[in-house]
């Protein structure tokens, strides 16, 4: 048997009706019998190609030239001699490596360890050129030989701004989807996780660009997408027992969703038989280079004695190297990239002959001059590039780092690779189906770049653009904001812009922080485009508006300038919608960061803007943010009377205005139920009920919103009872807010949860509400938002610490929030059961300092000024002066505010007080 190889492009398919219609038909099909022909008996014969393409991989003879059929001049060929060690190797033989033993070591200690179990996370530092790819190689050869699958993601510089680029290029390569047609790639998907939840697998599915166009989206909120996929891989991850490495490349240009991702991802490494390997420039400090319990290995540069043997490994052992070889060496400065692209140059020049590892200098050294850096060096070789090739290299570094033949053609290029393979310009990575091609270095692709005229990779990036847009337009959106780089790279503002708010509105619904990115990269635009554009002041406003009103979504503090801006673009050109939407995003953000006087006059502001502008739809979807503000001032008698607004506006549509909040009506009616209560106006049951149940079928932040701010002051001002069905309706809605709302939502009914807990009278319900209320604490620091609610939870962790007998550790604590909040003007909402906290444990420590503070403490929560009729206050006063007075041992003044106390509970129907009043004795 004889057997003939060679690789090339051919066609394939069904030909001919005969039962063995699949064949491929082509030159390179020909050369491959040629190939079989001239082979020996029981030998294997390869083509060039085919040898180049397995180079390293196997044994070869020394090439033949042999004569075939149909060719005029002989044919190089190449026996095979034998396999190799079983696993694929680079595609060219590469120096040894030099310098790292003690890298190699460390990495392959934590390699050994993770196949035993113990998985780990480590960071590979570098400046460029260092041997951070060639660490990586050496890693994954050395994984392959211990059968551990290896899964390689790379980041690239012209995809830092594409959301999620990183993250799904990575997860295709680990699920074995890549290159397979959607159906084919869901199944797989369904294969590999049969357990998962249905909703689930379709957000995975749209992760990877593989959805189903047939179904529709969960809708769902950005942080839960987040959460349900961390779970869904995390949950994988844990579960599996094979040992794996994965490798994420140049995460100095990886995007900032897919970084917060694989952040994400990455906590659950330690539990598994997982490597992962992360290589970064030493500028890089996002969240994957402070990774907790990661290890950094630092590359340096080679010593001058490593180095020397790098380049004499090089060049060889001629004598006449020698000297050249100590100059080469000079100047790589440790950097074994440069020593190696030096060596190729001269090479190339004709200053050195022969081959890598026995080249002869054919020049003095004083004559061979060596470029000053690794990028005038490259440039010296691509100039010698002939004109084609040379084409062909530019168009592929405008594309990117990763480029296809194909891309090429579409381009108008028509591509020359062997010799910028030969060159080791670029390497082929994928052999099969449409050829892949990538930078052998991104420096590489750095110099072919800057080298261009800018006319001409203007015109090549406008070509990409319209490429990526043509060939998939069914993906047009996701591809929006690579579009958009492609077009702002090309000089196209305007459509530029388009594509970033194209992106932005893509990725509202999938992650609010890449919209916030893509509407920062059109604000750019539009502030770069000319004075005398007629569009300049509009394009302004429409991503600033956007950025400000989903401010405290992101947790970005937009006050200052950000806002200055807004309003100045808004009233130059009148338009006031956009300045009522940028407004209300910064008055939630004023709360948010516990800034409530600002947070009052701007709320006051806002609402006379919108209602200048006489428009319903806009007045009851932004009225929610000034009323919220309010409420957290107390200042009731402005909420309800903005909330009747926004509810008259609504005409009983739960949807109305839902822009932001899925029902603003369900919120309003909440609002108005708060603002009854205080105020003592009947009907607070009904809005409550109403708003609760017109919620539960909208969105799951209306829901949140509805419970978390319903049951939160409710029950922590004695008004509502935390009994059996408020602690379910609370659990309920937190298992919706983590399945399908944000971290907001989630924050908010864990607040209410935990208020409702630690008022329970269990000492395990309270003792879980406590270490809930801890965890919601430390969420609100780290994150810096809800702060305006922080010290009340505060008040609550102080009374719980008391409740285990360390009253002396916990008054100071609950003083200091008090104290905070009455400088703070806000005495008269949480101040309200704060205070009350604060009076009965003082007296039930009972020194006569405690009770004389106590005393004081009544005193100023009775004398803060506030809208009248605020009988919430009233109540509260009622009993805290019940307590004082059996503390000061006056049995008639207890027993009459006491009575007085159980009247007013059941008058209001505030069944916390109720029961409270109740087991007084």
């Amino acid at each position: 048997m004889r057997v003939g190889l060679n690789s090339g492009e051919v066609i394939a398919g069904e030909i001919g009706s005969g039962p063995f219609g699949y064949t491929a038909i082509g030159e390179q099909v020909g050369m491959a019998q040629r190939m079989e022909s001239v082979a020996p008996p029981g030998g294997v014969m390869l083509s060039a190609s085919t040898a180049r393409l397995i180079d390293g991989t196997v044994t070869l003879g020394e090439s033949e030239l042999v004569q075939i059929k149909g060719a005029d001049e002989p044919v190089a060929a190449y026996r095979l001699m034998g396999m190799g060690d079983g696993r694929r190797g680079a595609r060219r033989a590469e120096s040894n490596l030099v310098g790292r033993a003690w890298e190699m070591s460390a990495v392959e200690g934590l390699l050994d360890r993770a196949v035993d179990g113990h998985g780990a996370v480590v960071g590979l530092v570098g400046s460029p050129g260092i041997g951070k790819s060639r660490l990586v190689r050496e890693v994954s050869a050395m994984a392959a030989t211990r059968r551990v699958e290896v899964f390689t993601g790379f980041c690239e510089s012209h995809t830092s701004q594409v959301p999620f680029h990183a993250v799904a290029r990575l997860l295709r390569a680990i699920t074995g989807v890549k290159g397979l047609d959607p159906q084919a790639a869901r199944a797989r998907i369904r294969a590999q996780f049969p357990d998962a939840e249905p909703e689930d697998l379709v957000l995975f599915d749209d992760l990877l660009g593989i959805t189903d166009p047939e179904v529709e989206l969960p809708k769902i909120d950005p942080d839960a997408r987040r959460r349900r996929l961390t779970a869904l891989v995390n949950a994988a991850s844990l579960a599996r027992e094979r040992p794996r490495v994965y490798i994420i490349e140049d995460a100095h240009w990886i995007d900032e969703v897919s970084e917060s991702m694989l952040a994400d991802f990455v906590m659950v490494i330690p539990q598994t038989p997982s490597l992962v390997l992360i290589s970064y420039r030493p500028e890089y400090e996002g969240a994957l280079a402070r990774v907790h319990g990661a290890q950094t290995i630092a590359l340096a540069p080679l010593s001058d004695s490593e180095t020397m043997a790098l380049v004499c490994e090089l060049l060889g052992d001629d004598s006449s190297v020698g000297e050249l070889g100590h100059k080469i060496a000079e100047r790589a400065a440790g950097n074994p990239f440069f020593a190696e692209e030096i060596v190729r140059e001269l090479a190339e020049r004709g200053v050195l002959q022969g081959q890598t590892g026995a080249y002869v200098s054919t020049a003095e050294v004083s004559a061979a001059t060596v470029p000053a850096t690794v990028q005038a060096t490259i440039a010296a070789r691509i100039d010698r590039l002939d004109p084609a090739a040379k084409r062909t290299l530019s168009a592929a570094a405008v594309i990117g780092s990763r480029f296809s033949r194909e891309l090429l053609e579409t381009l108008g290029v028509d591509p020359v690779l062997e010799n910028l393979l030969r060159g080791e310009f670029i390497d082929q990575i994928r052999f099969t189906r449409q050829p892949e091609y990538v930078f052998h270095h991104p420096l590489i692709r750095a110099v072919a770049y800057e080298a261009q005229l800018k006319l001409d990779r203007a015109e090549l990036h406008r070509r990409v653009a319209a490429a990526i847009e043509s060939r998939d337009p069914e993906s047009a959106d996701k591809n929006a904001a690579l579009i958009a780089e492609h077009l702002e790279a090309a000089g196209d503002l305007h459509a530029a812009y388009g594509w970033h708010m194209r992106a932005a509105t893509w990725a509202t619904n999938r992650d609010i922080a890449a919209a916030r990115l893509s509407w920062e990269r059109a604000t750019r635009i539009a502030d770069a485009l000319p004075a005398e554009d007629p569009n300049r002041t509009a394009m302004r406003i429409a991503p600033r508006s956007m950025l400000c009103g989903i401010a405290w979504r992101v947790h970005a503090n937009v006050a200052g300038d950000r806002f200055d801006e807004l309003r100045e673009l808004c009233t130059a050109a009148g338009d006031k919608a956009s300045l009522a939407i940028g407004m209300a995003g910064l008055v939630m953000d004023y709360v948010f960061q516990d800034r409530m006087r600002e947070a009052s006059r701007l709320a006051s502001e806002a609402v006379a803007l919108i209602e200048s502008l006489g428009d319903a739809t806009l007045t009851v979807g932004v009225s929610y943010a000034p009323i919220y503000a309010k409420g957290e001032s107390a200042e009731m008698a402005d909420v309800r009377r903005w909330s009747q607004t926004a509810i008259d506006l609504a005409e009983g549509d739960p949807s109305k205005g839902n822009f932001i909040l899925g029902s603003p009506l369900a919120v309003a009616l909440l609002q108005r139920s708060l603002a009854g209560y205080s105020l003592g106006r009947p009907g607070w049951r009904d809005d409550l009920r109403h708003a609760l149940d017109m919620a539960r079928s909208a969105d799951p932040m209306s829901y949140a919103a509805v419970v978390g701010y319903g049951y939160f002051p409710g029950i922590s001002s004695g008004v509502l009872s935390p009994d059996n069905s408020a602690v379910c309706e609370i659990e309920d809605a937190l298992r919706i807010a983590e399945r399908s709302g944000d971290d907001v939502a989630v924050a908010v009914t864990r607040l209410a949860l935990g208020v409702a807990l630690v008022h329970r009278p269990t000492d395990a319900e309270r003792d879980r509400g406590h270490k809930l209320l801890a965890e919601v604490s430390e969420d609100f620091l780290q994150r810096g938002y809800l702060l305006c609610d922080l010290r009340l939870v505060n008040v609550y962790l102080a009374r719980e610490r008391a409740r285990r007998g360390d009253r002396d550790d916990a008054i100071p604590l609950m003083r200091a929030a008090v104290d905070h909040l009455f400088r703070e003007g806000r005495l008269l909402l949480w101040g309200i059961p704060a205070s009350g906290v604060l009076v009965e444990t003082l007296l039930d420590r009972g020194t006569d300092g405690d009770v004389a503070e106590a005393e004081a403490a009544i005193e100023r929560l009775a004398s803060a000024p506030a809208d009248e009729g605020l009988v919430i206050r009233d109540i509260w006063l009622l009993r805290l002066r019940a307590l004082l007075a059996r503390a000061h041992g006056d049995a008639a003044a207890y027993a009459d505010f006491r009575d007085r106390y159980r009247d007013m509970a059941r008058t209001l129907g505030f069944e916390g007080h109720i029961e409270w009043a109740e087991a007084m004795p």
